[in-house]
């Protein structure tokens, strides 16, 4: 069912004052405002949304929480484990375009709905696959990336769509400081199951759980249409102006626009294509990062003698519960520090949001290179360094996205995420864990079987997440020639 993009004069009739203050701030005299205030219901629609938002990244770092008990369950390398991750990114990213074209188009409250559903229904049935169909679990993992697609391509744009530029980048930065709170989470929640149950499929038992509660929050909460912004509805809002019923505006004729029209905009738009490469190097790290860092520690301890060799059946998770801790406090710390940096720089210089993203990125890429180097020598050095190296990648998630909502136009955005959403994932993690496993296993190869080469092995091969991360800065920084130009087009 389509939603209602037509009738300019819905929202101001029923009292949905969406951006009903004019450019000088004070409210427009010919615009009647329900006694009613819908503030209420939005910060309800975002509650839902955060919710929904902490179960999908909890489903998508569960695997790397217990990567250790995978691998020895499954008798896999570190390349076949490294597709766990990439296949579930790649199904992930290929679908997204598909989410983008209909959340533009059709009801997002049905699509979001059926992605928890579907998303849940895999994971848990994916806790009964055993030892012998290792392709079965590599292929349910895939499935959970396409049920998780439909949520992080719509729900941000549901947001845009309730609050304007100002108060929206601070109501971004919660949703999604959901982000490294669900993927710390997962680590936590995937360790503290394995631990305490003796059996790791126990971890993926607990989100489809969580995943009915939003589902039925979600019926329960959510208006069944979400009026979008457009264009005109921001001149009507700036104006003061209520357009006749009997005048068709223009939006009809923009609806009808193809994907691939959609797609060859957003392609001059340099500050989209600038800021999106820039994610694309975020993620590559993150993706990395967060499959392998936790498996990193625990052979670097090894080499140090600190802990023994896993040879029992549920191995040590202490790494991952306090990865999974350091993930939660650094995500939560950057993100709010990114958007208040944001809120504050934007006050004196317009390019302030694509500085904040290439300063923190080329910070994180330097903290990162220093972990590596002494992960053989102090661990509790490693631990900092990682720390600050994931504080600083985090203060860019919020910011990006904000980017991206006042460098295109309304009625483009889902497109403009779902084609982020694919390139950022093509290019970046949906390659980056398998590479890296490729080329730990490349390495541990051409020496002799050891310890020692197991964890030099991984170091080496993370070394290009930090070469990585200074392509991202840069990138960044050449988003700073076009936002100005790009920000003017898409207001107009």
């Amino acid at each position: 069912e389509h939603e209602d993009t037509g009738l300019l004069l819905q929202p101001l009739l029923e009292g949905q004052n969406y951006g009903a203050a004019a450019a000088d701030g004070k409210q427009c005299p010919s615009v009647s405002v329900s006694r009613n205030s819908p503030a209420k219901r939005d910060y309800l629609v975002v509650a839902v949304l955060c919710f929904g938002n902490l179960i999908n990244f909890i489903d998508w770092f569960i695997v790397p929480g217990i990567l250790l008990d995978i691998q020895k369950y499954f008798r896999v390398s570190d390349g076949k484990t490294g597709l766990l991750q990439t296949v579930f990114t790649l199904c992930y990213m290929l679908a997204a375009p598909i989410f983008g074209y209909l959340g533009d188009r059709y009801n997002r409250k049905i699509i979001l709905g059926a992605g928890i559903f579907f998303w849940s229904g895999v994971t848990l049935g994916s806790s009964f696959i055993t030892e012998s169909h290792y392709r079965i679990f590599v292929l349910s993992r895939g499935l959970v990336g396409i049920g998780s697609a439909s949520y992080s391509t719509i729900a941000p744009t549901i947001i845009a769509d309730l609050f304007e530029e100002g108060k929206r980048t601070t109501v971004l930065s919660i949703f999604y400081i959901f982000i490294p709170v669900g993927s710390g989470c997962g680590y936590m929640l995937a360790a503290g199951m394995a631990k305490s149950t003796g059996d790791w499929h126990w971890a993926f038992r607990v989100t489809p759980c969580m995943g009915g509660l939003a589902l039925l929050l979600l019926i329960l909460l959510i208006p069944h249409r979400i009026q979008r912004k457009t264009a005109a509805h921001r001149a009507l809002s700036i104006s003061g102006m209520i357009q006749r019923a009997d005048e068709k505006p223009d939006v009809h004729r923009t609806a009808k626009t193809t994907w691939c029209q959609d797609v060859g905009s957003l392609a001059k738009n340099y500050s989209f294509v600038c800021s999106s490469l820039g994610l694309t190097a975020m993620a590559f790290v993150t993706g990395a990062l967060g499959m392998w860092m936790p498996l990193f520690l625990y052979r670097a301890q090894v080499v140090q003698g600190i802990v023994p060799p896993c040879l029992q059946e549920s191995c040590n998770s202490s790494n991952s519960l306090i990865f999974g801790g350091i993930t939660i406090g650094t995500g939560i710390l950057g993100i709010i520090a990114g958007a208040e940096a944001a809120r504050r720089l934007r006050k004196i210089n317009n390019k302030a949001d694509p500085l904040i993203c290439a300063t923190s990125m080329f910070i994180s890429a330097l903290c990162l290179y220093i972990a590596l180097m002494v992960a053989q020598m102090n661990i509790l050095s490693t631990f900092i360094f990682i720390a600050f190296g994931e504080l600083f990648l985090s203060v860019n998630w919020a910011v990006v996205t904000d980017i991206l909502l006042y460098v295109v136009t309304p009625r483009r955005q889902s497109t403009a995420i779902a084609l982020q959403i694919l390139v950022s994932h093509l290019l970046g993690d949906a390659g980056s864990p398998y590479l890296i496993g490729v080329i730990s296993n490349a390495i541990q190869a051409k020496n002799i079987p050891s310890l020692q080469w197991s964890f030099r092995s991984m170091q080496y091969s993370f070394i290009i997440c930090a070469f990585v991360g200074v392509f991202g800065g840069g990138f960044f920084l050449l988003t700073c020639f076009y936002i100005e130009e790009d920000r003017k087009e898409a207001q107009r």
